[in-house]
């Protein structure tokens, strides 16, 4: 049977596994507040397809993903889910720097039999990782965010990037320090929100 989750075909065991993680942030979330509460009504279309879309973007040929700021593994443990099925040999490194967090992440990778590693750093930190997809979901503002983004993608690499109303001042801002080729993609979850999408990125 296959279902369909931010317009990307999933198979049954795609869907289990993205519940199956669902159930893992509520388990967590009272003790390390992976999420905020008032969005827990609504955490599957919140979190979990906002997340999913940003997989759905890039071409499925991917060998490394980096997701910055984790955090709750969103979109970092739900795109690992996606790739399972539609990007088998993609591996991915999900850095956080908050412990609680990274522990929570770990166990996902664990339990969800996911091909992630977990770095419990922050991405400053960390060698260049070289990758083709950098992510990174309500981190810093776009300018803050360049720096680390640039670090660990490779030059062919694309930086997937969601934003919400405020991108275009983001994009405006940027600007002032970096050049870049950017797409703002419409958002599946939010109207007034889009998922950037960032390529040939370089300081002016």
């Amino acid at each position: 049977m296959i279902e369909r989750v931010a317009g990307l075909d999933v198979s049954r065991e795609t869907m289990d596994t993205l519940r199956q993680f669902e159930g893992l942030l509520r388990k967590w979330n009272p003790r390390i507040n992976l999420v905020s509460l008032s969005t827990l009504d609504d955490l599957w279309q919140r979190h979990i397809v906002d997340s999913a879309q940003v997989f759905a973007l890039p071409n499925p040929n991917i060998d490394h993903w980096v997701d910055l700021g984790s955090g709750g593994g969103l979109p970092g443990v739900v795109c690992a889910i996606l790739a399972k099925q539609h990007a088998p040999n993609a591996r991915f490194t999900l850095v956080e720097s908050d412990k609680r967090k990274a522990a929570f992440l770990t166990v996902c990778g664990q339990e969800l039999e996911l091909d992630l590693t977990v770095r419990a750093t922050r991405a400053e930190s960390l060698d260049p990782a070289r990758a083709d997809i950098v992510s990174a979901r309500a981190l810093a503002p776009l300018a803050q965010l360049l720096p680390m983004v640039v670090r660990h993608l490779r030059p062919s690499g694309v930086a997937l990037l969601p934003k919400g109303k405020t991108y275009e001042a983001e994009l405006e801002a940027a600007r002032l320090e970096w050049q870049f080729e950017a797409t703002a993609h419409p958002s599946q979850t939010d109207e007034f929100a889009r998922i950037l999408a960032l390529k040939d990125i370089k300081r002016v």
